[in-house]
């Protein structure tokens, strides 16, 4: 894949990255190990160079797959990870951004990654009891004392990634985007251009409803995130159904997978925006690796952006979930 630089900050990535959160959970049973570790290694051979995971997913067992399995390439890639919840009895409770966690957390990842130096460290949630002022400047020293590369902010709004980058400059911030949730383009993506910070969109895919391979009779295994989110309640799956259906009526006349056809008009938004699809199979891996390639014309693009005019039914996250994005 050509690479691509996430805004001014000089860090060079994969036009595609591996958000690796599914393979150990999210999305039902964690992936068999060996199986995870195979595929990490084959994602790098086939040209991925940025990974993604927190500590959070698992909690820490994400952080210990990754560690493991790209050990021997170490050299080759780009580790981004994430601060800001507190974990209690392995389970999330609650935000947590205060200085002296950052600095825990950082040395448990470290530890957990098996490096010396985090390429992209994000805070995961935006702390309304800790000033970002102080969160960047936390960062801003984990960065000088070597043990970070690179500042990250995840979903956050426009105000919070001013002031952060004003004491700390952000390198990338990760939200969702994608055919199903534009939201972004109103206010952040000209802030990013604006600042020269690179844009990572998670769940670039609508969390797999984009594939086509979800409809209103698909059913989802026990601790999938997706039974909690209205988006994917049954009745709002067959309406959204429209949606897919019209976008894999493009993909068929460009002979391409619906899900290819998402990725690329990602891609094709902007030459710092590198979304990180998920996926715990490598044919899926193998398919969504080749969307970098596909070149969509300035018709295609319209095509595709009427393809996907429908209104989508349902919120994007369960209200207590919703409560932690930051506006």
């Amino acid at each position: 894949m050509n690479p691509r630089t996430l805004g001014r900050s000089g860090l060079q990535v994969s036009a595609l990255g591996l958000g690796c959160m599914g393979m150990s959970s999210g999305y039902g049973p964690p992936g068999e190990r060996r199986a995870m570790i195979a595929l990490l290694r084959a994602a790098v051979e086939r040209g991925v160079t940025l990974f993604d995971t927190a500590e959070i997913y698992g909690p820490f067992a994400n952080e210990e797959l990754l560690g493991e399995a790209l050990a021997p390439v170490r050299h080759k890639v780009v580790i981004a990870t994430k601060f800001g919840f507190r974990i209690a009895d392995g389970k999330q409770s609650g935000l947590d951004s205060r200085p002296a966690h950052i600095r825990e957390v950082v040395e448990g990842s470290l530890k957990r990654l098996g490096i010396d130096v985090i390429d992209l460290l994000y805070q995961h949630r935006v702390d309304p009891e800790v000033p970002i002022e102080d969160v960047a400047g936390a960062v801003r020293d984990l960065i000088r004392a070597g043990k970070v590369g690179h500042f990250g902010l995840s979903e956050a709004g426009v105000r919070t990634i001013r002031r952060a980058h004003a004491v700390q400059p952000v390198t990338a911030v990760q939200s969702e985007y994608s055919l199903w949730w534009r939201e972004p383009e109103s206010q952040i993506l000209p802030v990013l251009e604006e600042l020269g910070i690179g844009f990572v969109p998670f769940s670039p895919l609508g969390r797999g409803f984009l594939s086509g391979s979800i409809d209103a009779n698909t059913t989802f295994a026990s601790g999938d995130f997706r039974n909690q989110v209205p988006r994917f309640a049954p009745e709002a799956r067959k309406a959204n159904r429209a949606v897919v259906d019209r976008l894999a009526a493009v993909a068929a006349r460009k002979r391409v997978t619906s899900a290819q056809l998402a990725l690329a008009w990602l891609l094709a938004q902007k030459p710092w925006i590198v979304p990180i699809p998920g996926t715990t199979k490598l044919a899926r891996l193998e398919e969504n690796i080749a969307a970098a390639a596909l070149e969509l014309s300035a018709e295609d693009l319209r095509e595709i952006d009427a393809a996907a005019s429908l209104a989508i039914q349902g919120a994007r996250y369960p209200e207590e979930m919703n409560r932690l994005v930051d506006r």
